[in-house]
């Protein structure tokens, strides 16, 4: 079992910054994608940005590209996401997610970032 714990959410006035980590423990050591998702009220969940482990390629949402910078740490199973120019519509709960190497995705609990005018 794998369980991750996101870490670094608040309330922000727009135009501030958070950084978001998410640690993952369990039997699984080795992941193969890590990445976080949001959710925000009235809408379905989308994905944010994503890291390959090996390599380091990432992935963003159109919504979030030049604002958003997305890391890890293979070492400590840890990923980050660095948030900046925030704005209200980034309000959302902000979900840790990893693909193990078996192709098994795991979920944290969710964090909650809110973005005030």
């Amino acid at each position: 079992q794998v369980q991750l714990v996101e870490s670094g959410g608040g309330l922000v006035q727009a135009g501030g910054s958070l950084r978001l980590s998410c640690a993952a423990s369990g039997r699984m050591s080795r992941f193969n994608r890590m990445g976080w998702f949001r959710r925000a009220p009235g809408k379905q969940r989308e994905l944010v940005a994503t890291i390959i482990t090996d390599g380091g390629s990432t992935n963003y949402a159109d919504s979030v590209k030049g604002r958003f910078t997305i890391s890890r740490d293979s070492a400590k199973n840890m990923v980050y996401l660095q948030m900046s120019s925030l704005k209200p519509e980034d309000t959302a709960v902000y979900y840790c997610n990893v693909i193990s190497s078996y192709g098994i995705p795991y979920w944290g609990q969710g964090t909650q970032v809110t973005v005030s005018l």
